[in-house]
């Protein structure tokens, strides 16, 4: 039995962090109020380049507002993946809107001619509105999800979401620093080609705030709503007047100061993750029965999980699993289909085969950016020993 445990994902905390939350204590600005929030956001939308960011909770909060900002309401659809972890999806349903469950494409993002498809032959197109046949729903919007830092084909999207007269919002919550290096969209980072960005700091994610997240756009009068909705719609401080529904979800303070530090060591992240994906990559590619799925081309991924596609080629994905496991190594499935879940039954779906083929044969390898080359090495002599 090997002493040493490979968890699956764990934060890297070994720069600045310690020193820039200390400081924001020593000031006493702890709560959502505090320069580093101010700072983060200013810093974050320089980093992926667009005009402002607001701060958040946490990417599922952050989804909240931006379906707020495009609009839905109760009487709306809003087609979402179906492979993807169910947070992405929750805020369309708090809304009180129908989410329309989409397969992927080999990249395990939403697989855009099954989405073009679906409008043309299920939707009607009149006075500017898409709506469906069977339900009668207004689609107003396609909630793009890159999975794994992995880059969906925004092209497609974005092409079909122009003309049907969808809004676009981007779940980057798994691809801070992910870009297209190529195309009609070359230097473009994911959450910044739709209407709307999210991106996530949980404590797994490429840099943490322990918890935390951020909403982008180009569209000032989103970034001003979205201000306005994260911190209770106050329209008279001095005298707490408010002029609608607002939301307790402005990031602290300290999260902030943590975000900051964690940003300045983004790029050496990704350099740790990309590194050690080539280096699984190379490990797998002569073992007959599996495969590491390689990402979109002319993209820069930041490569945040590595994805083992293994049982279509005769292994078994929970063996694999409890295997490694046993090994004191520590791996994971891919999230259960969202459309199968309990509080999903009977949602509208189209067409989804791909995703539950790849739901049963991926498994998750560790990934972590403290992840040194012989732990990725260990991890491989364990597989291949299996």
């Amino acid at each position: 039995m090997r002493d040493k445990y490979i968890p699956l994902s764990v934060p890297n905390l070994k720069g600045n962090e310690l020193k820039y939350v200390t400081d924001a204590i020593k000031t006493e600005w702890v709560s959502t109020g505090g320069a580093y929030v101010n700072e983060f956001e200013k810093n974050i939308a320089e980093y992926v380049h667009v005009k402002g960011a607001v701060s958040c909770q946490n990417g599922t909060s952050g989804l909240h507002v931006a379906l707020l900002l495009t609009g839905i309401t109760p009487e709306d659809a809003v087609i979402v993946p179906t492979l993807t972890f169910i947070a992405a999806v929750n805020p369309v349903r708090y809304i009180g809107a129908e989410p329309i469950f989409m397969d992927c494409d080999d990249s395990l993002c939403m697989d855009p001619m099954k989405l073009n498809k679906f409008c043309a032959e299920e939707c009607t197109f009149e006075s500017d509105k898409l709506i469906d046949k069977k339900t009668g729903k207004h689609v107003k919007a396609v909630l793009a999800v890159h999975v794994f830092g992995n880059m969906a084909d925004m092209v497609s999207i974005r092409n079909i979401a122009d003309r049907y007269h969808l809004k676009v919002i981007e779940d980057a919550t798994e691809a801070l620093g992910t870009y297209y290096t190529q195309g009609d969209f070359i230097g473009k980072y994911a959450g910044t080609i739709g209407d709307v960005g999210v991106y996530s700091f949980n404590g797994n994610k490429i840099i943490t705030t322990g918890g935390g997240g951020m909403i982008v756009s180009d569209n000032e009068e989103y970034l001003r709503r979205a201000k306005h909705l994260t911190t209770q719609a106050k329209s008279d401080e001095l005298y707490y007047i408010h002029d609608e529904i607002g939301y307790n979800y402005r990031m602290t303070n300290l999260q902030a100061a943590m975000g900051i530090a964690q940003l300045e060591q983004l790029e050496e992240f990704i350099r740790i993750k990309t590194e050690n994906y080539w280096l699984y990559r190379q490990g797998t590619d002569n073992l007959e029965g599996i495969k590491l799925l390689p990402v979109r081309e002319g993209i820069r991924s930041n490569h945040w999980f590595y994805a083992l596609d293994c049982a279509q080629y005769g292994w078994k994905r929970d063996e694999l699993i409890q295997y490694l496991a046993e090994h004191r190594i520590q791996s994971r499935p891919i999230w259960g289909l969202i459309h199968s879940q309990k509080p999903y039954e009977g949602a509208r779906t189209y067409q989804i085969e791909k995703a539950e083929q790849y739901w049963s044969r991926v498994v998750n390898l560790p990934c972590s950016t403290n992840l040194g080359r012989e732990d990725v090495l260990e991890v491989l002599k364990c597989i291949r020993e299996m």
